[in-house]
């Protein structure tokens, strides 16, 4: 037996033993009580399913995706496909996640799906050996390009402090439903990656937030639009090397989800799942203190659900 295949035969219903042993820190976030506990819910984390199947739970919890997707509304999903690496590398979201996602908005009535990222590597063969474009395209939905400057407009950003402008692609601008779909994984930048990061994907210019104070270019942004729902992959978790990852040795199992409608919550809770605090991530401090969503957990009311 190959390191891969003992890598794949350790792992156990449900969680994972390794997402325990990588992340000690993982059973307080399950077993603290939520402080509210009645509909509605802020925030719902649920955790030892398949991809598909925690959606399920997870948005049955929050009244169902027609709660969020109008009858003939048009909805951009935004999944993390930046990097050309199979899913066993948890470089990109679950395509599973993302295919259930814009299954179920069509299934809404949505009258169109579109999903897109302005990738790192290739953009065709990120869409390609991801998985995801092939999951969008079984399950209805449209895959487009995020590699030309033509599709961005200018934009202007009226709560940020350094980000004042940007180009942002027109399918945001065009989308009546925002549906932000990153996956969780470590960063060799901002520590972590999750929902807001993971906004970085719908604008031209990336690099000038690299130059301008990252943390803050992020929070910014997030006050721009935010997504009207944020879905966090945590099925598969980069606990190094992030955001691309060397191997598979890079990665844990946690067969973990959560999803919020408020963004800063949602990476808040994301970021206990990998062991650390949520004030320890700059940008989710920021986007607090500027009153874009709630950092504090013992303030929200969190169904946690176990399948």
């Amino acid at each position: 037996m190959n390191r891969r295949d003992f890598f794949k035969k350790a792992i156990t219903s449900g969680i994972a033993a390794g997402a325990f042993l990588a992340f000690p820190k993982v059973n307080r976030f399950w077993n603290t009580p939520s402080y509210a506990s009645s509909l509605p819910y802020d925030l719902v984390a649920v955790r030892g399913g398949e991809p598909n199947t925690m959606f399920d739970a997870a948005i049955n919890a929050l009244g169902g995706i027609s709660t969020f997707v109008p009858r003939g509304s048009r909805v951009l999903v935004k999944p993390n496909i930046g990097w050309d690496v199979p899913p066993e590398r948890a470089g990109n979201t679950h395509p599973a996640l993302v295919g259930a996602i814009v299954a179920q908005c069509f299934e809404a009535g949505a009258s169109q799906v579109t999903v897109f990222d302005h990738t790192c590597d290739n953009w065709r063969k990120c869409y390609e050996n991801s998985g995801i474009g092939a999951a969008v395209k079984k399950s209805g939905g449209k895959m487009i390009s995020g590699d030309s400057e033509g599709y961005y407009k200018t934009v202007t950003v009226p709560s940020g402090l350094r980000l004042k402008e940007t180009k942002v692609h027109q399918a945001l601008l065009e989308a009546d439903v925002f549906i932000n779909v990153p996956i969780l994984k470590h960063h060799s930048s901002t520590m972590l990656t999750i929902g807001m990061k993971n906004l970085m994907g719908v604008v031209w210019d990336r690099w000038y937030w690299h130059r301008n104070d990252l943390h803050q270019c992020i929070a910014d942004f997030a006050s721009f639009r935010k997504p009207d729902l944020t879905v966090v992959d945590a099925y598969n978790v980069m606990k190094r090397n992030g955001p691309r990852g060397v191997s598979v040795n890079d990665m844990v199992s946690m067969k973990a989800q959560v999803i919020s409608r408020d963004p800063v919550a949602a990476d808040a809770a994301a970021t206990k799942l990998f062991g650390m605090e949520p004030g320890d991530i700059r940008h989710i401090k920021i986007a607090s203190q500027m009153n874009l969503g709630q950092m504090n957990l013992k303030h929200l009311a969190i169904n946690r659900i176990k399948i």
